[in-house]
């Protein structure tokens, strides 16, 4: 096993994130899928060697959270028994892939991904956040989802897109792999200590001009809590999954697998909707327009709680709330109607913006936001 390393902005298993209750250790699942036998393993490591619950994040991973330093080399082995593991580093690092949760076995989305799996060696070395999205059916469903180049369904066949162009590249299936690898490539000679993402990289450097001539489609619908054709989709409050609430759901419904989608929910195969509070069931509920980072005392920046605050204040808001434990905004990068923003154990407001923006009002003190005043005023 690798010694562990714990500094990056983007945690993988082999190289976890410090955190204040320990390390942060990520696993990316191949198209975003997980056997009930891998969901049960990854709950038991959970409740035995860290915080007794899983973070679903906004690129369809899962992280065990609060690990100690000492047992990282033991989580990794087991990782690696559940089948959950690259024996190469790198290759877990490259594998940042998003994949629509609503594939079927055969379809364009996953026969890409695995085209794309087999062929991780071929890809240049990117920054860690850099991604890659297999969005193929009927509309794209990630085009709000973070990732840097993306195949779709375009307006007239299948497209290679780069992250916010307007136009794309036609592909086929043949041979959209090799393109996307193309495209990588591009990125990479590009990429600066300032700009390391393509929506940046974009902004100086022109795209080809064979790469911006086929027509994305629209993005689809955004899906919604409830039955789908595949199963059940449910959501999970702030991204947590209680370790013991899905290991009872998975073996009271003989769920045989679960996906992870991007947006703080996770698709039960064949099963029904599940009953109970543990899982987010109502399509209604507020708190699926809520972001709330882990805040205190989980994480070092925050200087205040946030997910209690967040889950209180949620059927108050009009829109979109985002609670922050630090400037950094770590949940939501996007606007939010409400930011909250915490800052020496009190909080700022920031309206239709984001955890970065100045602040229209400072200094709330924590109590005075959950009995609403002057909050709501």
């Amino acid at each position: 096993m690798t010694a562990t390393q714990i500094k990056g902005w983007c945690p993988g298993a082999y190289r976890p994130m410090m955190a204040a209750d320990g390390l942060v250790m990520r696993v990316r699942p191949a198209f975003a899928r997980l056997t009930a036998a891998e969901v049960l393993g990854l709950c038991e490591l959970a409740r035995r060697y860290g915080q007794p619950g899983l973070e679903v994040t906004n690129r369809a991973n899962l992280q065990i959270r609060g690990v100690a330093e000492t047992d990282h080399d033991t989580v990794l082995q087991a990782l690696g028994d559940l089948g959950l593991l690259d024996a190469d580093p790198a290759q877990e690092s490259r594998r940042n892939i998003l994949v629509s949760p609503f594939w079927q076995t055969g379809d364009l989305t996953q026969s890409l991904t695995g085209a794309l799996l087999s062929r991780l060696s071929d890809l240049p070395e990117l920054p860690a956040k850099v991604g890659f999205a297999v969005d193929c059916g009927p509309r794209p469903l990630l085009r709000g989802d973070s990732a840097d180049i993306r195949l779709e369904q375009g307006a007239n066949g299948l497209i290679l897109l780069a992250d916010g162009a307007t136009a794309g590249r036609a592909v086929t299936q043949d041979n959209a792999i090799t393109a996307l690898i193309e495209m990588a490539h591009w990125l990479s000679e590009r990429i600066t200590p300032d700009q390391r993402r393509m929506s940046g990289v974009r902004t100086g450097n022109a795209l080809p001009h064979a790469w911006c001539n086929a027509t994305p489609r629209s993005p689809g619908p955004a899906p919604c809590i409830g039955p789908v054709p595949l199963g059940a989709l449910v959501g999970c409050a702030f991204g947590q999954i209680d370790a013991d609430a899905m290991a009872r759901l998975i073996e009271a419904k003989a769920i045989a697998a679960v996906r992870l989608t991007p947006w703080r929910s996770v698709l039960l195969e064949n099963a029904d909707m599940p009953e109970g509070t543990d899982f987010v069931t109502d399509p209604a509920d507020p708190v699926l327009h809520v972001n709330a980072c882990v805040g205190a005392p989980y994480c070092a920046s925050a200087t205040v709680s946030t997910r209690d605050i967040a889950r209180r204040l949620a059927p108050h808001i009009d829109g979109t709330l985002h609670v922050s434990g630090c400037a950094k905004g770590c949940a939501r990068r996007t606007p939010a109607n409400v930011t909250l923003v915490g800052r020496d154990g009190a909080f700022d407001i920031v309206r239709d913006g984001t955890a970065a923006d100045d602040p229209n009002q400072r200094g709330l003190d924590p109590h005075d936001l959950i009995t609403g005043a002057p909050f709501f005023q």
